[in-house]
């Protein structure tokens, strides 16, 4: 061993064979120095450290190389912290939060087989940065989920920092329960896959239940896309006394109080349904009144569209004088936007968590941003600050 390290020394084969001024288990600075760099040190004037900083007690002690090298890093890594890569599902809500948050979009190339199987690659460094993935797991579901689960094991390979998945709208939310035997709960599966994958934690956007965030091990902060949407009807400056929340079902309840509080206090109305089968409901009765009132239904998703039209054609029959539709999530499966565009609704507010195609497009539809929402989310995280102060 000795012999094979005396023929590949350098020639100043006296300085790299001294005692390390580090201590016995570091190497010292001349052999870790490169060659055309290589100048000899004065041991006699040993290397300092104070409050992680290179000192020495002369001029020449140490390379100017080194110093000059640990000033760059100092200055550099402030500003190359946080990445916010995007995935395939909604490009314009990642663009529109890097916007707010002034930084541009990381580099990823991600492309499909020709058998399908989803290829990421980062296209920079992300070693020791905060990396924030935005990906909805909307329509195609699978495919979308996929896709974030291999972003998410990219950047764990990539030695980020943290990985946070910031999923605007999380599928498979609904599945969080067993209403029937043999039933899976697909939601905590769903859960346990990002865990797996390597996230440090989940943003999400008005989940399909709160219980959802007891399926993650991991950090989940729950934001809300009331605001945005409060925001608007208050432009509309319609009295209080002419509006009352309505609950499309009971399972909304929660939701629509917290709506309704947010306004004024403004009163409360419940549809009470019973579904048949998955995307089948059945509207049975209304709790509270509505005659000669603005009604505004409050849900977190508009699907097949059937029950919220449903519920504003009851609403239509007890006396409302017009009916608003507000959702976060428009996940817009057919028949929805025959079902919204028939005359039932004065407007369907909605919000670009799931990116909606321009042929869906009807006169009563408005869409609302959340990017700087999701974006001073993702500030507050990555300064480790306050997130449910937003929404108070």
């Amino acid at each position: 061993m000795a012999s094979s390290m005396a023929l590949s020394s350098p020639p100043s084969t006296e300085i790299s064979r001294r005692a390390s001024p580090f201590g016995p288990g570091a190497r010292t600075l001349a052999a870790r120095a490169p060659a055309s760099r290589f100048v000899r040190c004065d041991v006699s004037n040993p290397v300092q450290f104070h409050n992680g900083r290179l000192h020495t007690s002369s001029k020449g002690s140490i390379e100017p190389w080194i110093l000059e090298h640990q000033n760059q890093d100092e200055v550099m890594k402030p500003e190359t912290r946080i990445r916010i890569f995007s995935g395939t599902s909604n490009p314009s809500l990642s663009q529109e939060i890097a916007y707010y948050m002034g930084v541009d979009l990381g580099k990823i190339n991600i492309k499909r087989f020709s058998d399908g199987e989803v290829y990421v690659q980062l296209q920079e460094s992300v070693r020791g940065c905060d990396v924030f993935l935005v990906q909805a797991t909307c329509p195609p579901a699978n495919e979308n989920l996929m896709e974030l689960l291999v972003m998410i094991d990219a950047c764990r390979r990539a030695s980020a920092r943290t990985i946070t998945a910031v999923i605007p709208y999380f599928g498979y939310a609904r599945a969080d329960r067993k209403n029937q035997g043999r039933e899976s709960i697909a939601a905590k599966l769903v859960a346990n896959l990002i865990t797996e994958a390597g996230a440090n934690r989940v943003l999400a956007c008005d989940l399909h239940s709160g219980q959802a965030m007891g399926y993650f091990d991991i950090s989940v902060d729950h934001v809300y896309g009331q605001p945005v949407i409060l925001d608007y009807l208050a432009s509309k400056r319609i009295s209080t006394n002419d509006l009352v929340v309505v609950s499309p079902d009971v399972g909304g309840v929660a939701r629509a109080r917290g709506f309704a509080k947010k306004l004024s206090d403004a009163p409360l109305a419940i549809v009470d349904k019973r579904r048949q089968g998955h995307n089948v409901s059945e509207i049975m009765n209304l709790i509270g009144d509505v005659k000669g009132k603005v009604a505004v239904l409050v849900d977190d998703m508009i699907d097949t569209a059937g029950t919220i039209t449903n519920a504003a054609a009851l609403l239509h029959q007890e006396g409302a004088s017009a009916v608003y539709a507000c959702c976060t999530h428009a996940v817009f499966s057919p028949p929805a936007i025959e079902r919204l565009s028939g005359g039932l609704f004065q407007e369907v507010i909605i919000t670009n968590t799931i990116p909606v195609a321009e042929c869906n497009y009807f006169p009563q539809l408005t869409i609302l941003s959340v990017g700087n929402l999701l974006a001073e989310t993702i500030w507050r995280i990555h300064g480790e600050s306050s997130v449910s102060s937003i929404f108070q």
